[in-house]
């Protein structure tokens, strides 16, 4: 962490905090390792599912097409992640007004449950959020990527541990993204972005839902 530190321009140096080294570095760390995902394009058909949420209710998505004007579905890393969870906040703070548009919310995340109830404390998100266990919805939506071991010590250095976070060995995230789709079943929003800072805004969605 040092030696990036000291390639940094001075006025950086003064500055970035240790967090915000951490954020920094995480950062092209996390873009680096998920180089190979490209994401579902808008106008492509959106691989339809079914699961079951963190509260227990069943989800079809295409019965929520049926009954709902789209569906919003997004993707997110874990409790851990701030930006995920200023994301989950701003969606939960606009929900009334995403609803209101006829729209339904999904949330999907590698995280264990109970790290899914962490979420839904630090962010009250009343929505649905999906554990994928298998990473069937990431893959189908091609926003799953396996971190490196490498990536995967320097976040057990800053106390992100993936296999505690995610109950697993296999060290896979999603890139953050967000899609809209329409009552068609086709994809009519996409916001993917390698790096992770970077999320769908509410006023796009409501944009979109128009």
């Amino acid at each position: 962490m040092n030696s990036i530190k000291g390639r940094l321009p001075l006025y950086l140096k003064k500055h970035l905090t240790m967090k915000r080294l951490f954020t920094f570095t995480a950062g092209i760390l996390c873009v680096l390792g998920a180089m190979a995902q490209s994401g579902l394009k808008s106008g492509a058909p959106a691989p339809m599912f079914t699961a079951v949420d963190n509260a227990g209710k069943s989800i079809d998505m295409g019965k929520l097409l049926q009954s709902h004007k789209a569906v919003i579905l997004f993707f997110y890393r874990g409790q851990w992640c701030p930006y995920c969870n200023k994301h989950i906040q701003q969606l939960q703070d606009s929900l009334q007004m995403l609803t209101g548009k006829g729209a339904y919310v999904i949330g999907v995340t590698p995280e264990t449950g109970e790290n899914i109830n962490k979420t839904i404390e630090k962010t009250h998100a009343s929505f649905s959020i999906i554990q994928d266990k298998d990473y069937r919805i990431m893959k189908a939506y091609d926003v799953n990527y396996v971190m490196a071991d490498t990536m995967v010590a320097k976040y057990k250095a800053w106390n992100v541990d993936l296999e505690k976070m995610n109950g697993n060995m296999d060290h896979v995230l999603p890139v953050p993204a967000t899609y809209v789709i329409d009552q068609s079943g086709k994809i009519s929003f996409v916001q993917f972005d390698k790096d992770y800072r970077n999320r769908a805004s509410v006023r796009s969605l409501l944009n979109e839902l128009n």
